[in-house]
């Protein structure tokens, strides 16, 4: 199967600058909610949304929470460097290098790299809990256009306790602000659990308690995984074709009590996110690898829909790695994922998603299309007339697959 050519531009569309959402609602469900279903339009408030989906349903969550991963060192020569927390790079385990005490490595991105020098040491002195704690980050190489930085510092902490004091909350570079106390809540889910995010997975920002209590008297299911957010989710697509855009590689866990929730309820899946329905899908490739007896069956590349072998059934694939796990006596499982969805890709693990509006010419809107088709453009021209907010702060949707992009 080849890759479709696709160029970027079909997936540009005017953003008024005044329908981005600078700030979140002062009720999370209060934000308003489009529902796209049978090639229909309509609308209601977001604490509706358990009247919208039938009972018997699953719906997958990703309970990543966001990382403080964003750091500013000042030289002595009064020079400003950022530095942007990516993934880890030694220990390569979130948790391990969270927990980590004395050093750690991270890959960052550096704003203002050109004025760190090569061995030069920046420095930054904390207080914390009436100790002086001195922080020191080395730049050791460099990757592609971010860089390996190591962090030292003294006292007993774990790092997880120095960026609590030193980083700040990373909120999307669109909103043109600087990170307040509001976002410290307000950008984490109600159930964000697992440290790791660069960005929130914002299509769960709008659920409360009260949600989950609607889904539990309805008959209404839900279970969670975790995908740690990169900074790739900000990327738009520079270039002419879709294809040549490259997505960076996320982290994601998965353990057996989700997967066996999924197949138990297959196909009545929502993804809550597209980061949970990247991960379901690549859940979907994962079960195709190893049943391939590919040995890196726990990576998902790119273009993986368009690999030549044969592929399951999603249950069958599913099933595979549930068995994987049992065999194995694992309870859960690390894969990362650079899965590319877009025109031409047969979305298989969900019928539907729950989404926000997202930025024109991006890999988002690119996935938002593989789901409802060129109803893309109505649904957006929709939420622009009537009013929509856009973007991380933004309204939500719930879009049912478009009838005529399903797989038969």
């Amino acid at each position: 199967m080849q890759i479709p050519l696709i160029e970027t531009k079909d997936f540009f569309y005017e953003l008024p600058e005044d329908r981005i959402a600078k700030y979140p609602l002062e009720i999370r469900n209060s934000s308003k909610l489009l529902i796209y279903k049978d090639n229909e339009i309509t609308e209601t408030v977001f604490s509706n949304i358990y009247k919208h989906i039938p009972s018997d349903y699953l719906l997958i969550f990703n309970d990543t929470k966001v990382l403080p991963a964003r750091m500013h060192f000042q030289k002595k020569t009064g020079a400003i460097i950022e530095v942007f927390l990516l993934e880890p790079f030694e220990p390569k385990e979130y948790n391990q290098n969270l927990n980590k005490t004395k050093s750690c490595e991270w890959l960052c991105f550096v704003g203002n790299a050109k004025k760190w020098k090569e061995n030069d040491i920046l420095t930054k002195t904390l207080i914390i809990n009436g100790e002086e704690i001195v922080v020191n980050a080395n730049k050791i190489s460099s990757q592609q256009n971010a860089f390996v930085i190591r962090f030292e510092w003294s006292g007993n902490l774990p790092f997880l306790d120095i960026l609590n004091y030193i980083g700040n909350i990373p909120i999307p570079p669109y909103l043109k602000r600087e990170t307040e106390a509001i976002d410290l809540d307000r950008y984490q889910t109600v159930f964000s659990k697992y440290l790791g995010s660069v960005a929130a997975p914002t299509a769960s920002l709008h659920f409360t308690n009260e949600e989950f209590s609607q889904f539990n008297n309805k008959g209404i299911h839900f279970t969670y995984l975790t995908l740690h957010v990169g900074a790739g989710t900000f990327k738009p697509m520079n270039s002419k074709y879709i294809h040549e855009h490259e997505l960076h590689t996320e982290f994601f866990q998965v353990n057996k009590e989700c997967i066996e929730k999924i197949i138990q309820y297959y196909p009545k899946i929502i993804a809550v996110g597209t980061t949970a329905l990247r991960a379901l899908e690549s859940i979907y490739h994962a079960g195709n690898l190893l049943l391939n007896h590919e040995k890196n069956f726990n990576f998902i590349p790119q273009w993986c829909e368009y690999d030549l072998f044969d592929k399951k059934t999603p249950i069958f694939a599913t099933n595979a790695l549930f068995n994987y796990l049992s065999d194995n006596q694992l309870n859960k499982l690390d894969l990362r994922t650079q899965i590319m969805i877009s025109p031409g890709y047969q979305v298989k693990m969900a019928e539907g998603i729950v989404t926000n509006f997202h930025q024109p010419q991006s890999s988002l809107l690119a996935l938002v299309s593989s789901i409802v088709g060129d109803d893309w453009h109505k649904i957006y021209d929709y939420a622009l007339k009537n009013q929509f907010r856009f973007l991380s702060y933004g309204d939500s949707s719930l879009l049912w697959k478009n009838k005529k992009e399903a797989v038969s």
